[in-house]
């Protein structure tokens, strides 16, 4: 008995079928897992920023604090944990992304020396005790850690975009 052409092609096709499909899910499941990532990633830089803009508030939250204890034990109580979650994000990205990792200690440095001198003078100045009171007229400085945020910022999209394929002409 010989082979014919219509036996080869009878197991041929099939084989290349399936071979086919397993490409098409193995490369689907390459680029799904490359956009969770980058996803996941994304996510988690701009939970790091967010903690960075909560530290640069709280020169406006001890300036419009109650007079109370628990009032002031409230809001060292949050400067703590901010600390701490700079400190998460900090190891975060030491892990994930290390380039990105050494733009947020610089900016988190920025924001601790200009944020820091700005709540040590927040506390100084006297309570706000009035609706009319709470419009603070002024504005703190934020130009080091706006600056250091906007590098923050390019670096890490730098990073988001690591491996992407390059945009079509």
């Amino acid at each position: 008995m010989t082979w014919t052409a219509a036996q080869t092609t009878a197991v041929l096709a099939p084989v290349i079928a399936i071979l086919g499909a397993a490409l098409v899910a193995l490369l689907t499941y390459g680029l799904n897992r490359r956009t969770a990532r980058r996803e996941r990633r994304a996510r988690a830089f701009g939970e790091a920023l967010s903690v960075v803009e909560e530290y640069a508030e709280m020169p406006y939250r001890i300036r419009r604090r109650p007079g109370t204890e628990d009032g002031r034990h409230e809001l060292t109580e949050e400067v703590s944990r901010i600390y701490s979650r700079l400190a998460f994000h900090q190891a975060l990205l030491d892990i994930e992304a290390p380039a990105v990792a050494a733009a947020y200690r610089r900016l988190t440095n920025e924001a601790k020396a200009e944020v820091g001198e700005q709540m040590k003078a927040a506390w100084q100045k006297p309570l706000r005790t009035t609706d009319a009171e709470m419009n603070l007229e002024e504005h703190y400085d934020r130009t080091r850690v706006d600056r250091a945020r906007d590098r923050c910022v390019a670096t890490m999209r730098a990073a988001l975009d690591q491996g992407r394929f390059a945009a079509a002409p």
